[in-house]
């Protein structure tokens, strides 16, 4: 058990949190969202005792350790990969520290040897005999091989690390375990091994905080909703509350709809989602919860989310693009070697490969920003192309232009009052809309990236990880826009919920050609 009583954080004049009340339980997967900047990962940090509250305190239940996951990829340079895994358990490492330390004295006496006995009884409880098994079985799961177990961490990479300092955090069995953004840098098979880590949890306490959904919606019992110095707890998992917030939203505004009708709505929908949800081990711990939802339970959000929508000026021809025989280097290294495949009108093309230098150099050349080695590529004559490129930069150094004008740049309308508007449903209103455009953060360049996107009328969208620096609420809105987008999408994502509902093609680049199937991802991956 884990909870937080009137908990409050100031930050200089900022208030963070304000009368924060909530207890979490064992055996449920409690997800923390809220926008860039809310205070997720500082909550965290409240939560294990690393930052102390302005007011209020934290309480844990009797005897129950916590588990973190750490975010210094480089505090354990020196230690070996299997031992770095097992200091997770502070006691259990001070225990074993101390074993040895007596066993090593020259004059052992008869008070160690009973201190020695008392150490053997817990390091038993503690199961020490199994720590270094429990540890390799650890990180065998996240992918480490054991080749590596005995390699000090300074030799691996950076995604290694963080599967280390995961497998860390997982030791040991913690009755409450802390993750911030537990999922980057895994790869799927990590990431599929850790959802089933987590959902056999059934006596730990688990807090989340991530921005894959796919993750979230596997795992989660409840999500916690930062909004405004207020946290709070809603049953189920993130599909749940983003929908019945919107449910929530709408039969606030339906004034005329009476109680009775809204409670079987509400009913309804709860029936709906449940037959509809996940067939996770976490969905019947879910559905308990849901069950017992009242009116007053679901409540409308007053998170923000950004308008995103494109709508083609004109529609392209069935022959859309041919690539035949394509041929691409970079940095003298070939990525791309002899491919061909054509894309029909209205299809929603994923693009996978091994690495993103293979997608990227692939994009750049089908907008004709770099030139392949060999091959060609044919556009149909009826096409317009808009592109999100991995790497916008190039379209923000011009530090005299703020919002205004420098969307004003891609708009046919030109007018201020057009343009503010448009900037305002994107989230840049009043005086966010006169921002220099070179002092934008990664996600504000990303929504101007994507309204100037939505400006051009483009029946073919090209875009590289479109869901990179974005927010769940920014991310949402993207997801939803191209659901209902009527052209042609041809795109890369490492978001497996973005990629499953948007794509119903896959093109896999692989060392020996492509793999080419007109499915949905889960079906592509073979877990559907």
């Amino acid at each position: 058990m884990l909870a937080a009583h009137d908990i409050r954080l100031q930050f200089g004049g900022r208030t963070l949190f304000d009368d924060v009340n909530l207890k979490f339980m064992a055996g449920n997967c409690y997800g923390i969202i809220g926008a860039n900047g809310a205070g997720k990962s500082t909550f965290l940090k409240i939560l294990s005792g690393e930052i102390s509250p302005t007011g209020g305190r934290v309480e844990v239940g009797p005897g129950e350790r916590i588990a973190v996951l750490k975010q210094n990829h480089f505090a354990y340079e020196e230690e070996e990969v299997l031992t770095t895994v097992i200091l997770g358990h502070s006691k259990l490492v001070a225990i074993m520290k101390e074993k040895e330390a007596l066993y090593a004295k020259a004059d052992f006496s008869e008070k160690d040897g009973e201190r020695t006995a008392e150490l053997e009884g817990e390091f038993a409880e503690m199961n020490g005999w199994e720590a270094e098994a429990n540890a390799a079985s650890l990180l065998a799961g996240l992918g480490i091989k054991e080749n590596y177990h005995t390699k000090k961490m300074k030799e691996l990479t950076g995604g290694e690390k963080v599967k280390v300092l995961l497998a860390q955090a997982l030791f040991g069995k913690p009755e409450i375990l802390l993750l911030d953004e537990p999922t980057n840098d895994l790869d799927l098979k990590a990431i599929q091994w850790l959802e089933n880590f987590i959902m056999d949890q059934n006596d730990t306490t688990v807090l989340v905080v991530s921005h894959d959904r796919h993750f979230l919606n596997k795992v989660c019992t409840h999500i916690c909703d930062i909004d405004f110095t207020k946290i709070k707890l809603y049953a189920g998992n993130y599909d749940f509350w983003y929908k019945s917030s919107q449910l929530a939203q709408r039969m606030l505004g339906d004034q005329n709809k009476k109680t009775e009708e809204k409670m079987k709505e509400l009913k309804e929908f709860i029936q709906r989602f449940s037959a509809n949800a996940s067939k996770s081990k976490q969905a019947t711990s879910r559905k308990k919860h849901l069950d017992k939802l009242t009116l007053e339970d679901i409540q409308p959000s007053s998170r923000k989310y950004p308008y995103v929508g494109f709508k083609p000026d004109r529609e392209a021809g069935d022959q859309l693009l041919s690539v035949h025989n394509l041929t691409i280097s970079h940095e003298g290294e070939k990525v791309v070697n002899n491919v061909s495949f054509s894309i029909m009108k209205g299809q929603k093309v994923v693009f996978l490969a091994k690495s993103e230098v293979v997608t990227s150099a692939l994009f750049k050349v089908l907008m004709g920003e770099m030139k392949p080695d060999s091959g060609t590529v044919e556009w149909g004559i009826t096409t317009s192309r808009a592109y999100l490129p991995n790497d916008n930069s190039e379209y923000f150094k011009d530090a005299s232009l703020d919002l205004i004008n420098w969307l004003r740049q891609f708009s046919k309308d030109q007018t201020e009052t057009f343009l503010r508007g448009f900037l305002g449903r994107m989230l840049f209103s009043g005086e966010e809309a006169l921002k220099k455009c070179n002092v934008l953060s990664g996600g504000e360049k990303v929504r101007c990236m994507l309204s100037k996107m939505m400006l051009s009328g483009a029946n073919v969208l090209i875009m590289d990880n479109p869901t990179n620096h974005l927010d769940l609420e920014t991310i949402t809105a993207v997801n939803e826009g191209l659901i209902d987008f009527k052209g042609t999408l041809l795109f890369t994502s490492h978001d497996h919920e973005f990629i499953q509902t948007i794509a119903n093609r896959v093109i896999s680049i692989e060392d020996r050609g492509i793999r080419d199937e007109e499915c949905t991802y889960d079906q592509f991956l073979g877990i559907e």
